[in-house]
Order: C-alpha cells, then sequence, then structure tokens
C-alpha cells in the first residue's frame, strides 16, 4: 500500500515518521542480496503527496535487489545514543517507477536535484512502527496492513 495508506489508518503515526523521515540527515535501507544475506543503505527519502519514494543510481546494489523483489526495511537516522527524536521504521515492498507524473512528483518533492540518469522506487507501506522515550521508558506504536 502507498503511503496514503499509513496516512489514511494511522495519522499520528504517518505525521510522526514523515517529521523523522525527511529532514537533517539520512535514513537507513535494508534490503537483502541473492544470496539472502542483509544489506544497508543510507537514502534520503521523498514524502510526496500520498508517495513514499527514494531515487538512485541504476547500477546501486540496493536497485538491484528492489528489481529483483527484495522487500525492504527503513529506518530513520537518531539524533544521539538515546534514542532522541525517536525511532520510526517501515517495512514492505517497493515498485519501480516509470512514470513520468511519478517522476516528476518525487523530484519537485526532493531535497535535491535528482539526475536524469536515476531510477525511482515507490517504498510501499504494509508494517510501520515508532519508539519515543518518555523519562527513560519506550512508547511504542505500530501499524500493519491487515493480511
Amino acid at each position: 500500500m502507498s503511503w496514503r495508506t499509513l496516512e489514511e489508518h494511522a495519522p499520528e503515526l504517518a505525521a510522526f515518521g514523515a517529521r523523522r523521515l525527511v529532514g537533517p540527515g539520512v535514513a537507513y535501507l535494508a534490503t537483502t542480496d541473492v544470496t539472502g544475506a542483509p544489506r544497508v543503505h543510507p537514502v534520503t527519502p521523498i514524502l510526496a503527496p500520498g508517495h513514499l519514494f527514494v531515487f538512485m543510481e541504476p547500477t546501486s546494489p540496493k536497485a538491484h535487489d528492489l528489481e529483483r523483489g527484495s522487500r525492504y526495511a527503513l529506518h530513520c537516522a537518531v539524533e544521539d545514543e538515546d534514542g532522541g527524536g525517536g525511532e520510526f521504521r517501515l517495512r514492505g515492498p517497493a515498485r519501480r517507477v516509470h512514470d513520468d507524473l511519478e517522476r516528476t512528483l518525487a523530484a519537485a518533492h526532493a531535497s535535491y536535484e535528482p539526475t536524469e540518469s536515476y531510477v525511482l522506487f515507490e517504498l510501499l507501506v504494509d508494517d510501520a512502527f515508532s519508539t519515543v522515550y518518555e523519562d527513560g521508558t519506550p512508547v511504542r506504536q505500530r501499524w500493519r496492513l491487515a493480511a
């Protein structure tokens, strides 16, 4: 499901995730290679109305993993070793974007100028999770796509 589905079903969690994923720093995208071994890649997520996108080099291992059907996990950066700002994690499949209008939408909301050679993926969401720390106690929220 698209980012819009998360916004519709868990608006507070989606708003928290938007704050944690977009801004200074990078997020970390995990994929698996052909042997099933995990890989972690820094990425700059792009939130556009109803969508979560990532651009990448066409030769990137993460692009190959996603093209092959590897599911992903995306985790925001935290501000400090105490989990400052809170944690936000997503999981799901990714969809390669070929549509020029969607590419234009993603580029318009990017914090940088994507090159023409970059490939674009929409990160679809079937699981979202957050943790914030209140007086050292973790407070968690979770949303999952119904099976």
